[in-house]
C-alpha cells in the first residue's frame, strides 16, 4: 500500500493543524485534524482489507500479420472498488481502439498504455483491440489491477491473471497474380508428367478438377464424373520447397515461404517444407496448412544440408541480396513473384486472399522430423 499525492497533501495540512494547534490551542486541532485522521484510517483499512480481482482472459485465437483480434477479460471483485485496470502488451501486437469496461469507454491515443480507470462491482469485464504486426508468438498481460480508497488517499497495486499468448503467422500474398510463368512450369509438372494411365473412377469429394476426365464424363448419362488414377500413386502433386536464411533474413524467408506453399496448395498440389528447424511432408490439409504456418511463425536463421537442397522443387535463400526463388530451370526475386507493380520490400504489400485454414487458438506446434 502506498499514499498518493492527494495523501501527502493531507498530511501538510495535518502539520499546519498541528502548528496552528500549539499556537492557538487544541480547538483548531479539533476542527481540520480529527476529521483528516478518520478519513485516513478509513482509506487505509478500505485499501488493506481490498483482496485482488479474480481475472479470465478469453483466449485469443492465431492469425496474420495485420490481422486484428478483440482482447476480452472478465474481472470478479467481492465488492465495489475503485480501481485503475491495465493489460501489458508484449511483443508483435499493438493497440488499436478504444477501452471498454463496464459503462467507460476510453479512447486510445498515442503511446497511451491499454488502461481504464472505473468502479469494479461484482463481475466487470476489460476489452479492447489488438493487431499482430509481427510473426512469432505475441503475448499479453498479465493484468495490473491498482485499487485506491474512496477518497484517493491509498493505492494497492496487484498483478493478476495469466499471460495470455497467441501465435501470429507470416504475412501470405496472393501469389497468382505475380507469378505469370515464374512458377507455373513447377506446379503444373505434378499433373502433365503423369503420362501413364492406370484407370478411370467416379469423382469424390476433394479429387482434383484438374483430373476430371471430361471426354468420358460427356459420355455418360446424368451428371456423374470420372477422375483420371494414374499408375505413378501418391507421389503425384507434391512439390517440396527447401528453404534456408542468413540471420537477420527470416522475416523475409517465413514471408516468401508461406506465400509459396500456400500458393501451391491453392493450385491443387501437395507441399512438402524443408527448413533448418526439420521436415514436413507433403501435404494439403488444413492441419497441414496449420502445421506449415505455425512453423513458419518461429522460423529462426539457419542452413539445410545438400541432400535436401538438391532434391527440392523449389529453393528459397535470403540474405543480403534479398530473396531469391529458384527452381531448375530459373532463378526469380520475390518481390518479383508478389507483381512488380506494386513495388517495395514484401513489407510493404498487404495481405491478400489467405487459405481458409480454420485458425483457432490450436496452434498445431507439432515438431518437423529432422
Amino acid at each position: 500500500m502506498r499514499p498518493t499525492i492527494r495523501a501527502w497533501s493531507a498530511l501538510a495540512v495535518l502539520v499546519v493543524a498541528f502548528g496552528l494547534s500549539w499556537r492557538y490551542g487544541p480547538r483548531a486541532l479539533n476542527a481540520i485534524v480529527t476529521p483528516l485522521l478518520v478519513v485516513f484510517a478509513i482509506a487505509a483499512v478500505t485499501v488493506v482489507r481490498t483482496s485482488p480481482p479474480e481475472v479470465t482472459r478469453a483466449p485469443i485465437s492465431n492469425g496474420f500479420v495485420d490481422d486484428e483480434r478483440t482482447v476480452e477479460i472478465e474481472l470478479e471483485t467481492e465488492r465495489a472498488v475503485s480501481a485503475t485496470v491495465r493489460d501489458v502488451l508484449g511483443e508483435r501486437v499493438v493497440a488499436t481502439d478504444g477501452v471498454e469496461t463496464g459503462s467507460l469507454e476510453v479512447d486510445l491515443e498515442d503511446d497511451t498504455p491499454v488502461a481504464a480507470t472505473t468502479t469494479l462491482e461484482g463481475t466487470d469485464r476489460f476489452c479492447y483491440e489488438v493487431r499482430f504486426t509481427d510473426r512469432g508468438e505475441a503475448t499479453l498481460g498479465p493484468l495490473e489491477v491498482v485499487v485506491t480508497d474512496v477518497f484517493g488517499l491509498f493505492r494497492q497495486r496487484f498483478t493478476v491473471g495469466e499471460t495470455g499468448k497467441t501465435l501470429v503467422y507470416p504475412r501470405v500474398h496472393d501469389l497468382r497474380r505475380g507469378t505469370g510463368d515464374a512458377l507455373a512450369g513447377v506446379v503444373e509438372r505434378e499433373y502433365t508428367d503423369r503420362t501413364e494411365f492406370d484407370h478411370l473412377r467416379e469423382y469424390q469429394r476433394g479429387d482434383s478438377l484438374r483430373d476430371v476426365h471430361w471426354k468420358s464424363a460427356a459420355k455418360r448419362p446424368g451428371d456423374d464424373l470420372v477422375v483420371t488414377e494414374y499408375a505413378t500413386g501418391e507421389a503425384n502433386g507434391a512439390i517440396t520447397i527447401a528453404a534456408e536464411c542468413e540471420p537477420g533474413s527470416d522475416d523475409t524467408l517465413a514471408t516468401a515461404l508461406a506465400s509459396l506453399a500456400m500458393h501451391v496448395i491453392e493450385e491443387d498440389s501437395r507441399v512438402g517444407v524443408t527448413v533448418p528447424d526439420g521436415s514436413y511432408e507433403p501435404g494439403s490439409s488444413a492441419s497441414h496448412q496449420r502445421e506449415l504456418l505455425t512453423a513458419f511463425a518461429l522460423l529462426e536463421p539457419g542452413s539445410i544440408d545438400d541432400d535436401h537442397r538438391r532434391e527440392a522443387d523449389v529453393r528459397i535463400r535470403s540474405g543480403s541480396d534479398g530473396t531469391v526463388v529458384a527452381t531448375d530451370d530459373r532463378t526469380i526475386q520475390f518481390v518479383d513473384l508478389i507483381g512488380g507493380n506494386r513495388g517495395g520490400d514484401t513489407g510493404d504489400h498487404p495481405v491478400n486472399e489467405r487459405v481458409d485454414i480454420g485458425v483457432g487458438t490450436d496452434d498445431g506446434r507439432s515438431e518437423g522430423t529432422s
